[in-house]
């Protein structure tokens, strides 16, 4: 299967009431990283075989899942006879690998330091802030079928506000309270790659959605794969609170598993 690489490093600056002490993808919903959530996702369509970019205070994600075992258990320590019994022996069927790709690097730079890690295969990518219902195992299979270098989700964000009709400059003839945002796609990530899209990338300074993917576009070599379905990034404390609203309500739409 596919190794499943999961940007995992930026600052989130505008997540700083949480970010200043942990990485923006370790930061809750539900009692879980969010990072938990994405990989929860991809492990529900077969995808366990993890690769997480980390950067910025990567050792806080690192250390989560090397003691992944004590958060997901009951236990029993035996000072005595230095001896841990767990109960429930709840855990998850991935494979994870955590590599350091830089504190201050760009999100290309992350991606080609992936590169001895991917086997010369057919890789998925996507952030470590977006949750959705989208099928990622559609979304592969568009992808091979196509035979194209890049495929990217993309999504048509809830609009923020409420939008009115208005007609003769006055006339309120109908409300829209926070309708989908039908201007345009936009890239929701959940990407199906080639390996050769390394190639497109210079180094750590890269911006992988500016040249790299302007350029895969103009020779032909993107395609899209288009989810009008739920998709939620979570970029600012608000959307940190949505989220965690949804979870509470019992039914969370990206909950797949």
């Amino acid at each position: 299967m596919p190794k499943v690489l999961i940007l995992a490093g930026g600052l989130g600056t505008r997540l700083s009431e949480e970010t200043t002490i942990k990485p923006k993808p370790m930061v809750e919903i539900g009692g879980k990283p969010i990072l938990w959530h994405i990989m929860k996702m991809y492990s529900h369509y077969g995808f366990n075989d993890f690769v997480i970019l980390c950067g910025y205070k990567g050792h806080v994600i690192k250390e989560y899942f090397s003691n992944y075992f004590l958060h997901q258990n009951d236990l029993t320590i035996d000072l005595k006879n230095n001896k841990i019994d767990y109960f429930n022996n709840e855990s998850e069927n991935w494979k994870i690998t955590m590599i350091d790709t830089g504190e201050l690097s760009m999100t290309g730079g992350r991606i080609k330091r992936a590169l001895p890690y991917i086997n010369n295969e057919t890789f998925l990518l996507t952030y470590g802030d977006g949750v959705s219902d989208t099928d990622i195992r559609k979304t592969y299979n568009f992808h091979k079928n196509n035979k194209n270098l890049l495929t990217v989700t993309a999504v048509q964000p809830e609009a923020r506000y409420g939008i009115l009709d208005i007609k003769n400059n006055m006339d309120v003839e109908g409300f829209l309270e926070k309708p989908k945002d039908e201007s345009g796609w936009i890239n929701g990530g959940f990407f199906v790659c080639e390996p050769s899209i390394l190639d497109y990338i210079s180094d750590d300074s890269t911006i992988f959605e500016r040249e790299p993917m302007q350029k895969l576009a103009q020779n032909g070599e993107m395609k899209a794969w288009k989810h009008d379905g739920f998709w939620q990034c979570m970029d600012t404390v608000r959307d940190k609170t949505k989220l965690q609203e949804l979870w509470e309500s019992g039914s969370p739409p990206w909950k797949n598993w």
